[in-house]
């Protein structure tokens, strides 16, 4: 096996027993693609049920090159994901080259000059893509490799291939979970490398940022941070947690030193879980199953 496969490693699959091969026509792709992870679902699309999860770890990767060498050593040994004919495909982007821009405002010959704002981007190596999001109004301008995109689009000539951002599947998923709520808690993802904290307020997103975490204490000092800057008591108000954190977790015992009233978020209600993905917690794993939606 050649060195750079050794860089991926499985470390979660759940695969439904209805799942068919031959029925990948009709089947949804979903990809959620970050320099350091990265994990696929499987949707029929006739009934909206997931029929596999699979999440990945992809360590020690130092360059755009060694990443998109892991990923071809990945599908190449992977029965699934070189199959052509899945219904569509949905790759959604897990990176820090992003911008949220008010739909009144937005042109779309002025993609870089937006992420100019929050960015250092490479017109030479990369690509500016969007995605209008209609439910809060914004969109979502994000860069891509080149070399990336058109590998992906290459592998699946013979279906329709869509590019979205993580910030936006977040905010999509969140939005809808804000909707079946009377209160206005604070929304947070903790993903593997990185802190997202959203605020919806009366149907609307008032609040969405990333923060890169480097040590435990970063978790707490951003979510007291954001807290503070919306006028958020964090003895009364009430904070729901998605992500990569578990309900015995330190991290959660941590939260709850500092945060009196922390729940966790459910499963989007637009997807269907057979008993296979009991062993999934729910508040898991909500930035893949958005993609769906988006």
């Amino acid at each position: 096996m050649h060195t750079t496969a050794l860089q991926y490693k499985l470390i979660k699959k759940v695969k439904d027993e209805r799942f068919d091969e031959d029925l990948i026509h009709q089947y949804a792709l979903l990809i959620n693609l970050g320099t350091r992870d990265f994990q696929i679902g499987v949707v029929d699309s006739q009934d909206h049920r997931i029929l596999l999860l699979e999440d990945y770890v992809l360590p020690s990767i130092g360059s755009h090159q060694e990443h998109l060498a892991a990923l071809k050593h990945l599908f190449d040994d992977h029965s699934l994901l070189l199959a052509g004919f899945w219904k569509f495909i949905k790759v959604s982007i897990k990176n820090n080259k992003f911008v949220q821009v008010p739909k009144a405002l937005f042109s779309d010959d002025a993609l870089s000059d937006y992420l100019k704002f929050n960015a250092h981007i490479d017109p030479a190596t990369e690509e500016f893509l969007y995605s209008i999001h209609e439910h809060s109004s914004s969109v979502t301008v994000f860069a891509i490799h080149k070399e990336l995109r058109l590998w992906l689009q290459g592998l699946y000539q013979n279906s329709t291939v869509v590019f979205t951002h993580q910030s936006l599947t977040l905010i999509d998923g969140i939005m809808r979970a804000a909707a079946k709520r009377q209160d206005n808690p604070l929304y947070i993802y903790i993903d593997r490398f990185k802190l997202h904290i959203l605020s919806v307020q009366q149907d609307k997103l008032v609040y969405y940022n990333q923060f890169i975490i480097k040590q435990f204490s970063d978790y707490v000092r951003y979510i007291m941070l954001v807290m503070k800057a919306l006028n958020m008591d964090q003895s009364t108000s009430q904070v729901v947690l998605w992500g990569y954190v578990g309900k015995n977790s330190p991290h959660y015992h941590e939260f709850y030193k500092y945060i009196s009233n922390v729940s966790f978020g459910d499963r989007p209600s637009f997807l269907e879980f057979g008993y296979m993905f009991d062993e999934v917690q729910e508040h898991h794993f909500t930035d893949l199953y958005g993609i769906y939606s988006v």
